[in-house]
């Protein structure tokens, strides 16, 4: 099937990054400041479903946003609900990570300019400095948005962090999750937040600072990672099974093992409990986890 003219500036586009850009953390100031930038300072993902030449852009989407961006402009209102979310890229210019349709809808009403918000994400580097640097061969995972972090109805949480954090996350975290993460943390285990939606790394590890533990690797954005697996993402994952022989995954319901597990792929166990003692009893099972293991 013939490609359009848009479909074809797309995949050239990916193609002409390759070997020559690459993406970059973004000074805070820059994150702080930049807030708007021309829509051909932008570039598509090739990791995004979008850039595919099998799947590639819905028109159908890019139609829907360009009617609702032409009727904005014309009634003299705001164009974009959010901002679209970007990496820097090296030399220039930013990486599109949400906000694809959105970004041609724009250049098809020939709005100059689109609202963004630049995040940094971990880079294949970033995990390699953390597993080099570590000496530990076991490991906890932790699903930031399914587990940690809470609802503002949730009353068994702990203390919001206090200003300037609040600017950032209004979030509330799980009671007991600092307790639990410096349990973890003297007991040998290197602790791995993930989360689905593109959190900048710096701004969740400078939020559980305010609660005075550390947090060793943050992987944000895995649900396009999960649904679009690059050759970069494959090896990250194969880089981080590597250094661990034993991972613990805590959910709000169970801590499953895997790795070290005699005879079987892994070991499940219960952790439904009322959340007053939910951190409690994680630390507990854990104990006899590493008992078991002292005894082996």
């Amino acid at each position: 099937m013939a490609k359009t003219e848009f479909e074809q500036k797309i995949y050239d586009d990916v193609k002409n990054q390759k070997g020559t850009s690459f993406t970059i953390h973004a000074s805070l100031l820059e994150r702080l400041l930049v807030k708007k930038t021309s829509v051909t300072n932008l570039h598509p993902n090739a990791d995004d479903e979008f850039t595919f030449e099998d799947i590639g852009p819905s028109f159908k989407i890019i139609g829907e946003y360009e009617e609702k961006f032409r009727y904005a402009l014309r009634h003299n209102q705001p164009v974009f609900d959010d901002a679209l979310i970007v990496e820097k890229l090296h030399p220039k210019g930013y990486l599109l990570l949400n906000g694809h349709h959105r970004w041609a809808a724009a250049m098809r009403c020939q709005i100059k300019k689109v609202p963004i918000k630049i995040v940094n994400l971990a880079q294949d580097s970033d995990i390699k400095k953390i597993l080099e640097n570590s000496n530990h061969d076991k490991r906890v995972t932790l699903d930031l948005d399914e587990v940690i972090f809470r609802s503002k109805d949730d009353k068994y949480t702990e203390k919001v962090p206090g200003f300037p954090h609040v600017m950032k996350f209004s979030n509330k975290i799980k009671l007991g999750i600092p307790a639990l993460f410096y349990y973890l943390t003297k007991n040998g285990y290197d602790i791995w937040v993930y989360s689905a939606n593109y959190y900048s790394i710096d701004d969740i590890r400078r939020f559980f600072r305010h609660y005075s533990v550390h947090v060793d690797g943050i992987i944000t954005g895995t649900m396009k990672r999960k649904n679009n697996k690059s050759e970069s993402a494959v090896q990250r994952e194969k880089m981080i099974a590597d250094k661990y022989k034993q991972t613990l995954h805590i959910d709000n319901n169970m801590i499953l093992m895997t790795g070290d597990v005699e005879g079987a792929k892994y070991k499940k166990f219960e952790l439904d409990v009322p959340p007053e003692e939910w951190s409690r009893k994680a630390i507990d099972i854990i104990g006899e986890i590493i008992k078991d293991g002292q005894k082996a």
